[in-house]
């Protein structure tokens, strides 16, 4: 058996009595009659075995005031244990430290077995052949254009161009009254129940008319508030480890998401979903205006977690990291930059 406390991230391989202790410790229980139940089961080593699932944080004293990690996985509850142990499982994966040697192993699987199916096909179906699309006009050529660029020219982003994707991707565009339930924020991106969980954070890096810096951004007022003085590309990488092709990057757009905002209103796990697919939402807007911009930018899933909850000064658990994006200028004369020259492992077009 493995028992995961995934509020803190420890794990313990054990035998069935420390199943047993846990199935009877549901509720308090003083440790004079849990010692008497275990030696029934487990012999007369229960001093050392309390004592190792106490340290483990299996199980608690009633005078220890507890980590401040399991109180906030509590605030969670209906959503646990299936979001909860999802959520916590998912962070911080370490970064492969050998990029040449991981592709190297990319492509012997490919020679080896190739890759899934890319497209799906239902070979005795009838099928139906549709008009051919107009995609003359500027919303047809942003949708096309967008790409996620890995190649950026030295020169800043303008602070008006940071103003028009911070405003058309997280701003509130509207307020409306629910019947009920008050006041709800509408923006350009859909929010189930309009909870809008989503907060972003700017990391400015190099914005003309902008310090360095990592800020809030207020969508009701249109507002940056700095969080914390200076940044530079050594924060990229910190940020967004093991691709070092961001790091020349203008500026990155940090997700977090405040849990609470959705359990109110949803109290099941699947709602975690939503949580997770409107930052993808958002981003995607986000890519889409900053092609319009005539910007070079990109979206990535590779983050370090606790690097970027520690300088929000943010618990990872009530209110957390969700997704990054960030932008650059564009290289001169390029359409498209998937790659620095000196970086290319393999041609991607994501």
């Amino acid at each position: 058996m493995v028992t995961r406390n995934y509020a803190v991230g420890s794990g313990v391989l054990h035998d069935p009595v420390v199943t047993y202790a846990l199935s009877v410790c549901g509720d308090w229980m003083r440790a004079r009659e849990l010692k008497s139940r275990l030696r029934q089961v487990a012999g007369v080593r229960v001093d050392a075995l309390l004592r190792s699932m106490v340290d483990h944080r299996l199980l608690v004293r009633s005078d220890d005031p507890g980590d401040p990690r399991e109180r906030a996985a509590d605030t969670w509850g209906a959503w646990n244990p299936a979001a909860g142990f999802f959520h916590q499982s998912t962070k911080n994966v370490p970064i492969a430290a050998d990029r040449t040697a991981r592709e190297h192993e990319l492509h012997r699987k490919y020679e080896q077995k190739g890759t899934p199916a890319k497209i799906k096909r239902y070979p005795r179906a009838r099928t139906v052949a549709l008009p051919r699309v107009e995609t003359s006009g500027e919303f047809t050529s942003v949708l096309t254009a967008r790409r996620t660029w890995r190649w950026f020219s030295p020169e800043p982003v303008r602070l008006a161009d940071i103003a028009t994707l911070l405003q058309l991707t997280c701003g509130v565009q509207r307020i409306e009254q629910s019947v009920g339930l008050g006041p709800v924020h509408l923006k350009t991106s859909p929010s189930s129940g309009a909870r809008q969980p989503l907060e972003a954070y700017l990391l400015a890096v190099n914005v003309s008319g902008l310090a360095a810096g990592l800020y809030h951004y207020v969508p009701d007022r249109h507002q940056l508030e700095l969080v914390k003085r200076g940044a530079s590309r050594k924060t990229v990488a910190d940020y967004v480890p093991g691709q070092p092709w961001y790091e020349p990057a203008a500026a990155l757009l940090i997700l977090t998401a405040v849990f609470e905002r959705t359990q109110w209103r949803y109290p099941f796990a699947r709602a975690y979903r939503s949580v997770l697919l409107e930052a993808g939402h958002v981003i995607q807007t986000f890519c889409l205006v900053a092609t319009w911009l005539g910007l070079a930018p990109f979206c990535t899933g590779r983050f370090s977690d606790a690097v970027i909850e520690r300088e929000l000064k943010i618990d990872g658990i009530t209110e957390s990291y969700v997704y990054s994006a960030g932008i650059g200028s564009r290289p001169p004369g390029l359409d498209w930059a998937p790659w620095p020259p000196d970086m290319e492992p393999q041609q991607d077009a994501t």
